[in-house]
C-alpha cells in the first residue's frame, strides 16, 4: 500500500479521476494501479472562484511498490497505520462507568482483548432514550435520567456527530474505522471534517454495544455509580444502584467515563476526598443564521454544490479585555436543542442529522471563564456557576423549559426582542422572546458583543442583526479535572481508578474522548497481559 498526499481533485471528480491523478503523481501508467481510494479529503476554499478538494490517496499497485517509492523520492509517501491489541490475561473483569465515546471505546477495546468488561450507564438504551428526548422536546416533560446528556452514546448522540479533532494521536484512525465498521458512513474515513449525524450515530452506538456483548462484555442500563470502595489506596469494588437496589461489583479496575454533566457523581467523588481541581471552560449562547447565507459566505458561487454540502466555520478572537471568544460545535444545516438534564434548569446544544439540510445553521458562541471568575475556591465552584446560569435561563424562558431567545441586533443594543426577523429559532418545545443580557454576567455578555462585531469581519454576515441567540450554553466542557498520573492514567490517590474522557477533564469532543478511553483501556490491559 502506498499513500500519496497533496493530490488536487475537482469538485466533480470520479473514481477514474482519482486513478489518473494518482498515476500522474507516481509517474506510472494507470494500468499499474490495482486500487486507489481516498484516505483524506479536505476542502480548499481559500479562493472562492477556484474551490477544490485536497486529498491523500491509498493505492495498491500491480508492480513493485518499493521500487516506485524509491524512484519517486517523495517525502509525502507514508506507511498506513494499523492498530494492534494485546491479549487480556487478568482474572477480574474491569468496570467501565458511562457509555459516552470514552466509555464505549474503552469497553470495546477491553472486550476485543478478551477482558469481558462490565459497562454501566445511568441512562437508558439509545432507542428508549430517543423516545424520552423527543417527548421532552414536544411536551417539556423532562426525564432526569434519560435526556440529551444521559444515556447510551453520551451527549454526543444528540449533536452533529463531529469526528474532527486537533489531536494527532494515531488511535483516532482506530476510532474512525470502528465507527465505519458499525454503521457510520464510509466517508468519515477520508473527510477532513467528518461527521456522522445524530440519526446515524444512534444506530452506530447500538451496534458497538451489541459487539461488546457478543465479545463477552456485560452492559447494564439504568445503573448509576453511587460509590467506590478502596483498600490500601486501591480499588476493590464499585457500588451501583439499579431500580432502587444497591449492588457491589467486585473489581480492581474502574474507568470513570462519567461525562461532563454527572454533577451528583462529581459531588460523590469529592466527598470521598478524591483529588479534584476546578478548570477553565466556556459560557455563552447558541447563535443561529440562515444556512444559505453561511453557505454563500463560505463558498461563493459554489454554494449549494452537493459535494460541498452545508458550509461550516470555526472562528475565534482575542479581545482587548483579555477574554478569548470562539465558536464551538458548529452545526451546519442543524437545529438548536434543549439539552437540560436537571429540573428547573435550561441549557442548549446544537444538533445536525447526516444530511445537514435544515434551514438554519448554528454554533455555540463562547467566552472563556477561569476559576478566578467563580464565587468560591471549592473545586466544584464551576459546576455551581453553571447551575446558577441554567436556573436563570429556565426562569427567563417562563419556567416551562422554553428557551430565552434574542435577535443579535437587540442583544447588541441591550433591549428585549419583541419581534423576529428572517431567522426563526429552531429550539423545542418552544421559546420566549427575551433579553439575554439580564441573565449573563456582564463580562460574558460584553465579550460576546465585541466578538460578534469582530467575527463579522472574518465571516460575512456573522453579525447579521436578524441572527438569533438562544441561551444558555454552559456545557462545552467539564468544569472539573479529576487528577491522574500522566504515565499510568490512574488517579493520583487511588490505584486502579482511571478518570477518563471529557467529564474527567481530559478530552473535548467525540474523537478525543474515544481516544482517551482507548488509552485507559490499554493501561489496564498492560497490567493484565
Amino acid at each position: 500500500m502506498i499513500r500519496i498526499n497533496n493530490i488536487h481533485l475537482p469538485l466533480d471528480y470520479s473514481d477514474n479521476t482519482v486513478i489518473e491523478k494518482t498515476a500522474k503523481e507516481l509517474k506510472i501508467d494507470k494500468k499499474s494501479i490495482k486500487t486507489a481510494s481516498l484516505y483524506r479529503r479536505s476542502i480548499d476554499a481559500r479562493k472562492k472562484d477556484n474551490i477544490f478538494f485536497l486529498c491523500s490517496v491509498d493505492a495498491e499497485l500491480n508492480i513493485s511498490e518499493e521500487k516506485i517509492i524509491k524512484k519517486a523520492k517523495n517525502a509525502s509517501i507514508v506507511n498506513p497505520y494499523r492498530y494492534k491489541i494485546k491479549e487480556w490475561r487478568g482474572s477480574t473483569p474491569p468496570v467501565v462507568v458511562g457509555m459516552g465515546p470514552a466509555g464505549l471505546f474503552a469497553a470495546l477495546i477491553l472486550a476485543q482483548s478478551g477482558a469481558k468488561p462490565i459497562l454501566i450507564e445511568r441512562g437508558r438504551d439509545v432507542d428508549k432514550r430517543h423516545k424520552d428526548v423527543r417527548e421532552f422536546w414536544l411536551t417539556g416533560k423532562l426525564n432526569t435520567s434519560s435526556n440529551v446528556q444521559f444515556g447510551e452514546g453520551g451527549a454526543g448522540t444528540f449533536s452533529d456527530g463531529k469526528l474532527n479533532t486537533g489531536t494527532k494521536d494515531i488511535r483516532q484512525r482506530k476510532v474512525l474505522e470502528e465507527f465505519a465498521k458499525h454503521g457510520a458512513p464510509d466517508e468519515i474515513l477520508y473527510n477532513a471534517k467528518p461527521h456522522i449525524g445524530t440519526d446515524k450515530l444512534r444506530i452506530t452506538v447500538k451496534n458497538i454495544r451489541n459487539d461488546i456483548i457478543a465479545l463477552g462484555g456485560t452492559v447494564l442500563f439504568e445503573t448509576k455509580l453511587v460509590g467506590i470502595n478502596f483498600k490500601n489506596s486501591s480499588v476493590i469494588s464499585a457500588v451501583a444502584e439499579q431500580n432502587g437496589k444497591t449492588q457491589i461489583i467486585e473489581t480492581d479496575n474502574i474507568i470513570l467515563a462519567i461525562g461532563h454533566s454527572a454533577r451528583d457523581t462529581f459531588e460523590m467523588l469529592y466527598s470521598k476526598d478524591l483529588p479534584i481541581e476546578a478548570k477553565s471552560f466556556s459560557i455563552g449562547a447558541r447563535i443561529e443564521h440562515l444556512r444559505e447565507n453561511i453557505d454563500k459566505a463560505q463558498y461563493g458561487r459554489f454554494a449549494g454544490n452537493k459535494r460541498l454540502g452545508a458550509a461550516s466555520y470555526k472562528l475565534n478572537t482575542h479581545l482587548n479585555n483579555g477574554r478569548g471568544v470562539y465558536t464551538f460545535c458548529m452545526c451546519p444545516g442543524g437545529k438548536v436543542v434543549n439539552a437540560s438534564s436537571e429540573e428547573n434548569m435550561l441549557v442548549t446544544n446544537g444538533m445536525s442529522e447526516f444530511a445537514r439540510d435544515e434551514i438554519n445553521s448554528n454554533s455555540a458562541l463562547l467566552v472563556g471563564v477561569t476559576p478566578e471568575d467563580f464565587k468560591s475556591d471549592t473545586p466544584l465552584a464551576g459546576m455551581y456557576f453553571q447551575r446558577e446560569l441554567e436556573k436563570r435561563a429556565f426562569e427567563l424562558g417562563g419556567c416551562n423549559y422554553n428557551a430565552p431567545v434574542q435577535k443579535v441586533e437587540d442583544f447588541l443594543k441591550n433591549r428585549k426582542t419583541t419581534n423576529l426577523g428572517s431567522v426563526k429559532p429552531s429550539i423545542c418545545p418552544s421559546y420566549e422572546l427575551s433579553d439575554l443580557n439580564t441573565i449573563l454576567p456582564d463580562f460574558i455578555s460584553e465579550s460576546m458583543k465585541l466578538a460578534i462585531k469582530a467575527l463579522g469581519k472574518k465571516l460575512s454576515g456573522f453579525d447579521d442583526g436578524d441572527a438569533v441567540l438562544t441561551g444558555v450554553e454552559t456545557r462545552s466542557s467539564s468544569p472539573i479535572r479529576i487528577l491522574r498520573n500522566n504515565e499510568t492514567l490512574e488517579s493520583i490517590a487511588v490505584n486502579g481508578l482511571y478518570p477518563c474522557g471529557e467529564g474527567a477533564g481530559y478530552a473535548g469532543g467525540i474523537i478525543s474522548a474515544a481516544v482517551d478511553g482507548i488509552k485507559c483501556a490499554e493501561k489496564i490491559i498492560e497490567k493484565n497481559s
